[in-house]
């Protein structure tokens, strides 16, 4: 089951609200939570259904073999076998297929590549389990004692399947005691209006322009028409996977739960650490908390981990070479100006931070693109001008000129909403003191809310197949 579904929007939602908040006690409605989680995982993954409920059992119990052991050798290796597991469920179900074939490549061996569907979601909550058993250990949080809380826990649904990946500090009081109040609702519930139109009117209308040009082979595509399509890829990505982390977040606050932010508008940033630093936030926080600062051989060893951290960074993307080559591109440019220096990096002009940071992000997300290595090498010719010379590609064309004249008013929107003006508007209408502004701007979201969301559900009507980018990691 998806957020941007007429069946999800019109029948589960509602169904999952009116069970919840007709529900007075705390526990029972969580366990309306845990009945709808499980439905809503099920219902896409019915296979792995168990899977889930697998690793929730084993985190809960050697967290609390954790936290009966504290500070002893048997509390380090129950972390150990916590962890282990999870990685190991991930190697199996991820990248086993990867491994073989890489590993038939390399010695021109025939073992049989193992055909395993991914289970929706796994990175996710393999990852929100491992900071909770690792938590545990630090002592930063308390193991939870009900099996029951911990399920809650690691299937919530609105995070579930595609992040963001929530850390168990960040709800275990609220699993015990929460409240919705009218605010958290109407806030939510805007919230999720918001990450729906992002992905539906947004993300999907820029994807079919990917796909046009994209789609196929690239050979002739112009260096204009290669430059056109991976910076609408690049707004693409972000519209999926902030608007899934809106409605996730939107959702989460409706349930009296508050996630923390997963994207701080990301194009503003002037480096590509301050990038990272705003982009898929849960993720980057996860591997500086847990792997960078992590011993290797005995102490931190900062350019090792921070190998490390890129390295896994894109592989925990996908199994595939382009997602690796992409986080270790990343981490290049990060070691870099670590060795130029932050008091050096704010020297640099304005606009020439801002030319280098988007120069970057662009043709990185060029390589997340293209698993065809092939295609990949292409992309490169194409993009630096080189095909022009070898292939006699032209500089733009016809074609590319009038989608993004069809296109227009979507890359102008597209722009506008991937700043921060939001907030500002927010500000001006809600913190301004003024009641009739305030009044004003509660008139005026409302209205933009219904239109939004009337706009969402015609442009659903029609859809067969609408699944987020990121379910497939």
């Amino acid at each position: 089951m998806v957020f941007a579904d007429l069946f999800f929007l019109y029948f589960f939602l509602p169904v999952c609200l009116l069970a919840y908040f007709i529900s007075k006690k705390i526990e029972t409605r969580n366990t309306v939570l845990i009945v709808f989680s499980l439905i809503f995982y099920a219902w896409g993954e019915p296979t792995y259904f168990f899977l889930l409920i697998f690793v929730a059992l084993v985190n809960w119990y050697f967290g609390l073999c954790v936290g009966r052991c504290k500070n002893t050798a048997n509390a380090k290796a129950a972390v150990a076998v916590a962890v282990v597991i999870d990685i190991l469920l991930l190697v199996i179900f991820k990248y086993s297929g990867f491994i073989v074939q890489n590993v038939n490549s390399l010695f021109r061996s025939s073992i049989p590549v193992p055909d395993i569907s991914l289970p929706i979601g796994i990175s996710f909550f393999t990852f929100q389990a491992i900071s909770y058993i690792i938590d545990c250990y630090w002592q930063t949080v308390e193991p939870q004692q009900s099996f029951k809380k911990f399920l809650l826990y690691i299937s919530l649904f609105p995070q579930l399947v595609a992040g963001p990946i929530v850390r168990y500090s960040v709800v275990s009081s609220e699993i015990d005691k929460r409240r919705s109040t009218a605010s958290d609702i109407s806030e939510g519930s805007m919230r999720v209006i918001v990450g729906l139109a992002k992905k539906v009117i947004v993300a999907n209308n820029l994807y079919a322009i990917v796909t046009q040009f994209f789609g196929n082979d690239i050979s002739n595509l112009s260096f204009l028409g290669t430059w056109y399509t991976v910076i609408a890829y690049s707004l693409y990505v972000y519209f999926d996977f902030s608007g899934y982390s809106d409605i996730a977040i939107g959702l989460g606050r409706i349930f009296g739960f508050h996630f923390n932010e997963n994207f701080n508008y990301p194009f503003i940033c002037k480096s590509i650490s301050e990038f990272w630093q705003r982009w898929h936030i849960s993720l980057s926080t996860f591997f500086r908390d847990y792997l960078f600062y992590a011993p290797i051989l005995g102490k931190p060893r900062k350019y090792v981990n921070l190998f490390l951290v890129w390295f896994c960074t894109g592989m925990w993307h996908g199994a595939e070479w382009n997602f690796i080559f992409w986080g270790l591109y990343f981490g290049l440019f990060i070691f870099m100006e670590t060795k130029i220096g932050k008091k050096r990096m704010k020297k640099w002009p304005l606009w020439f931070s801002h030319i280098y940071s988007k120069l970057v992000i662009v043709i990185g997300f060029g390589i997340f693109y293209f698993s065809d290595i092939g295609q990949l090498g292409k992309f490169f010719m194409n993009i630096s001008g080189i095909s022009m010379l070898t292939n006699g590609n032209s500089f733009a064309d016809i074609v590319t000129w009038n989608s993004f004249l069809n296109n227009i008013f979507l890359f102008a929107i597209a722009i506008i909403i991937s700043m921060p003006l939001l907030p500002k508007l927010k500000y001006f209408f809600f913190k301004w003191g003024n009641n009739t502004v305030y009044t004003t701007g509660k008139i005026l979201g409302t209205i933009g809310c219904v239109y939004l969301l009337i706009m969402s559900s015609i442009l659903l009507v029609d859809a067969t197949n609408n699944p987020f980018l990121y379910f497939r990691f």
